[in-house]
């Protein structure tokens, strides 16, 4: 790679003369800036943001990366992210990649550059050698995912204890047909809570039947066209377990479209407890994230990197809870 003594030597000058250009110090004469723009032109040198690291500058910024911006899970998250900056005198930018893995890869290349001074991640779809590589760079925190066998620091939940309490609540009230509905399954959460369906399943004798677990993509419309689809099977099931409260909440819609009701025909569980919880009728039970904390600890422990303070643990797994509403019921009749 080109580096700023390439650009000296082309231009015959100090280093120190080619940082002062950079910076665009003015006591530097008009002849010599224009040797070393010249020379930074022909060797196509890319002068990392923060002079070049010559002097260990800090940016006093960090970067969040989200993957959906508009899901309102991330809110609280992203306040927790902005509280302990600010108490701490950094600034936070907000990188949505909108669920694009190269817009994800963009960002961990741009962090890379030294814009910033550390790194959360809220989404982790690239490899786990490409998270590792970007680490090793840059300090690097992941929120709510994590990489399995790396140990790059990571707040999260036990998302496979959470979902099984789930399905358990669920064939505690007498169902056995239970449907599922994931988020994208190349998303560790979601294998992790496809883990915990699988594990209450198992424990409680109870067969797996592949059909009645669907594929969605964390919206509002995958969880009211899967929902559909398991409406549309001979055997329906009488209860559904939804990964997310937005798909839940699309699964709900999709129930009484088909002039079903929730719970009395079939009981729905979501997972998040976002605010929406509360607005939709009738209210819906999910698992409950301490999104806020999540984000507050995330923070912390990347700004204690960045500090180069010693982390008393390198994995903080944050308690779940169950949140009991009107949306499960004790198993009804077949529906006709």
């Amino acid at each position: 790679m080109v580096g700023i003594v390439d650009v000296a030597k082309m231009a015959k000058v100090s280093t120190a003369t080619v940082s002062r250009v950079l910076s665009n110090n003015m006591n530097v004469t008009s002849k010599t800036r224009d040797k070393v723009l010249k020379a930074i032109n022909q060797l196509e040198y890319k002068p990392n943001r923060l002079a070049s690291n010559l002097r260990k500058m800090s940016s006093k910024t960090v970067m969040a990366v989200v993957p959906d911006i508009t899901n309102p899970f991330f809110s609280s998250i992203l306040q927790g992210f902005k509280d302990v900056a600010l108490e701490n005198g950094y600034h936070v930018l907000l990188g949505d990649t909108g669920n694009s893995l190269e817009q994800e890869r963009d960002y961990i290349n741009l962090v890379k550059e030294r814009v910033v001074d550390g790194l959360i991640l809220a989404t982790a779809r690239l490899s786990k050698e490409e998270i590792l590589a970007a680490s090793q760079e840059i300090p690097v925190v992941l929120a709510c995912e994590y990489m399995d066998g790396f140990d790059i620091p990571t707040v999260a939940i036990d998302n496979v204890s959470a979902a099984r309490e789930a399905v358990e609540h669920l064939i505690r009230l007498g169902h056995r047909r239970i449907g599922m509905i994931t988020g994208p399954l190349d998303v560790i959460l979601s294998k992790d809570r496809v883990k915990g369906y699988y594990q209450a399943l198992n424990l409680n004798d109870i067969p797996i039947v592949g059909v009645l677990i669907q594929e969605g993509n964390f919206s509002v419309t995958s969880g009211y066209e899967t929902m559909l689809k398991l409406l549309a099977l001979k055997d329906p099931p009488t209860a559904v377990f939804a990964t997310n409260d937005e798909m839940a909440v699309g699964a709900m819609k999709a129930i009484k479209q088909r002039g079903l009701q929730v719970p009395n025909d079939i009981s729905v569980i979501g997972f998040d407890d976002i605010p929406l919880c509360g607005l939709v009728e009738p209210e819906l039970t999910s698992v409950s994230q301490p999104r806020y904390d999540m984000g507050y600890q995330a923070m912390q422990m990347l700004l204690s990197i960045i500090k180069k303070e010693e982390l008393t643990r390198n994995q903080i797994v944050l308690p779940h809870r169950l949140m009991l509403r009107d949306t499960c019921c004790k198993r009804s009749s077949p529906m006709l």
